[in-house]
């Protein structure tokens, strides 16, 4: 009996000598003992902490019996929907059900249920009535207060209401679940644990005894768009561990209270989780179904930060992870690697060094640990910041030690570059060296836009400097003699993005001669300032109006812009241009679209 991995049935545990499991970790995720699987992560942050961790992966939820299988937990339940929201995992941003869901056997859809961290919680409250359940993971985290949900276009209370749960952690939840474990285990019930950064808890209609804010309530931005973006505004101005306040918002029939966030990890307990046995494989169960095929994509990476200071607006890190950034230390990176290297299967390749941020290695500035992330000042946009660090030095050090390991034939970096920062950086070598030795022919970055009013939406630099980062590009590839591309990553029918919009953004593809592979429509998602804007048409930081494309033909038109040339979008790009007057666009001259 494999013991290498958290125990996933009652006979694993009965092999270590357990009669029960202080906790069940229910995950919508089938189980993978690799660091970048949040299910596994969190089992074996609580087991150094000396607590006996089951994983039930991908319960059966339509019998509440698969419930049972590993019995009543000493302590408590800890639910999860996985590394993905359930609903993005499971629809396209057109409402499409996807074909696969690589997160389960042989990428296979069914094995989770939608709204999966509700629906876990509602069968573990009926099957077992008294035990606590505490909700975790980005679903949960994104869902803590009152939110649109772009599914049903309606305005739903916070995950806590619907779900029966009696905490929830949000952010990041190394710290706050041992905290919330050390809890349970003295005799608190869950209901009590009101003092734990990074967690949000039920107000038995009491106040807390700190200083608060209190967020208009459910019923309030249920009916106004107002209330909504007032309540949005203050949820994202609160959003440090620093200078945050308590949060308080009324629901249905409870009122949630967020403490403030828990602080990010120190590099050196970054360190120390990412040091954790992970057997960074598969466990057996799977085999013969087909394997995981997430694991394909991080088994030959290697997470180097967390947290990002680029704020985008569409982006949920930042309502997740925060603007905090902390880099691992050069040798727990390389620890990694040379770990890595001495696998059996190991090729040769590094897929990625890098995390939210590849180039992002620690704070903004040095007032950010102490002070906070400021208020209402961003550190990138509209430009950078005087006071922000710019240095490339240590992460070009680790890329250097990294590609000398041996048995490491190439080290890449895959993740996406902020190339303003990049630009920021006037005298390092980075560029050049990322080109040279980490770059295997494409590059990825993300402009997102060329429209002025779209970007400063979006909180993306203007398009000039992207401009100038391009033609930085292409002179250090040509000096090299290299063969490389840029790889853009745009955004269609964002908050802000008229026809005229998107017709301006494939004029610019069209003449730098470049041909998107892949174009995203805007997905709103809870907690993004972009969601904010689509669900209310206002902009909830200044209150100005912003124009949202909404139907499904305009969002269909503005996407099929951005790759103008493809044979299959000829017809719509014709009615595009016909119902945005530009004729001049149709034809066979050289400026012609289609």
């Amino acid at each position: 009996m494999n013991t290498e991995f958290l125990p996933v049935s009652k006979k694993e545990m009965t092999v270590r000598g357990w009669e029960a499991p202080d906790f069940v970790l229910v995950t919508g995720d089938a189980y993978v003992d690799h660091h970048s699987f949040g299910a596994a992560l969190i089992g074996r942050v609580l087991e150094a902490a000396g607590y006996k961790v089951a994983v039930l992966a991908q319960p059966y939820w339509q019998d509440e019996r698969d419930m049972e299988k590993l019995g009543r937990p000493r302590l408590g339940f800890l639910v999860t929907a996985g590394n993905m929201d359930s609903m993005v995992n499971h629809y396209s941003v057109s409402g499409r059900r996807r074909g696969k869901d690589l997160y389960s056997p042989g990428g296979n859809m069914g094995h989770r249920p939608d709204r999966a961290v509700t629906v876990y919680s509602r069968l573990l409250r009926k099957v077992f009535p008294g035990v606590p359940v505490i909700l975790g993971g980005l679903e949960a985290s994104l869902r803590r207060f009152a939110h649109y949900d772009y599914w049903s276009d309606r305005v739903l209370p916070s995950v806590l209401e619907d779900s029966g749960a009696d905490l929830l952690i949000y952010g990041m939840g190394e710290a706050p679940v041992v905290a919330v474990a050390d809890a349970l285990n003295q005799g608190f019930s869950p209901r009590d644990i009101q003092w734990i950064p990074g967690t949000c808890w039920i107000s038995g209609g009491q106040m807390p005894p700190v200083e608060h804010l209190v967020l208009p309530g459910y019923r309030e931005v249920q009916s106004s768009g107002t209330a909504y973006n007032e309540a949005f505004r203050m949820e994202y101005e609160e959003q440090d561990p620093v200078r945050g306040k308590t949060l308080v918002q009324r629901q249905k029939t409870i009122t949630v209270v967020q403490n403030p966030p828990s602080p990010p990890l120190s590099r050196e307990d970054l360190d120390r989780v990412y040091g954790l046995p992970f057997t960074r494989r598969v466990h057996p169960s799977y085999e013969g179904q087909g394997g995981i095929p997430a694991i394909e994509e991080v088994k030959t990476s290697v997470t180097a930060c967390r947290g990002c200071f680029g704020s985008c607006s569409f982006c949920a890190i930042t309502f997740h992870q925060g603007r905090a950034v902390t880099g691992r230390s050069e040798e727990s990176i390389l620890q990694e690697i040379r770990t890595m290297a001495a696998e059996p299967d190991f090729k040769g390749y590094v897929s990625d060094i890098g995390g939210p941020t590849a180039n992002f290695r620690g704070p903004a500035c040095d007032r950010q640990l102490t002070h906070g992330s400021c208020r209402n000042r961003q550190c990138l946009f509209p430009e950078p910041c005087p006071n922000l660090k710019v240095d490339h030095s240590e992460y070009l050090e680790i890329l250097e030690k990294a590609r000398k390991i041996p048995g490491v034939k190439k080290v890449f970096v895959r993740s996406g570059i902020r190339y303003d920062y990049v630009l920021a950086d006037r005298k390092s070598p980075f560029l050049r060296d990322l080109c040279r030795h980490h770059v295997s022919g494409r590059l990825k970055v993300a402009p997102e836009h060329v429209s002025p009013g779209v970007l400063d939406l979006m909180g993306k630099p203007r398009p000039e400097v992207y401009e100038k980062f391009r033609k930085t590009f292409e002179s250090v590839v040509r000096a090299q003699g290299l063969k490389q591309f840029l790889v853009p990553y745009l955004i269609s029918s964002h908050p802000g993005s008229t026809l005229a919009d998107a017709i301006r953004l494939a004029e610019y593809l069209r003449d730098t001669g470049t041909r998107p592979e892949q174009v995203q429509d805007f997905y709103p998602v809870p907690g993004t300032l972009s969601t904010a804007m689509y669900h209310t048409g206002m902009h909830p930081l200044t209150g100005e109006t912003v124009y949202v494309p909404r139907s499904r033909e305009e969002k269909s038109l503005q996407r099929a812009l951005l790759q103008y040339y493809l044979p299959e979008n000829r017809r719509l790009v014709q009615k595009a241009l016909k119902r945005a007057g530009r004729p001049d666009l149709m034809g066979s001259g050289p400026r012609a679209l289609v």
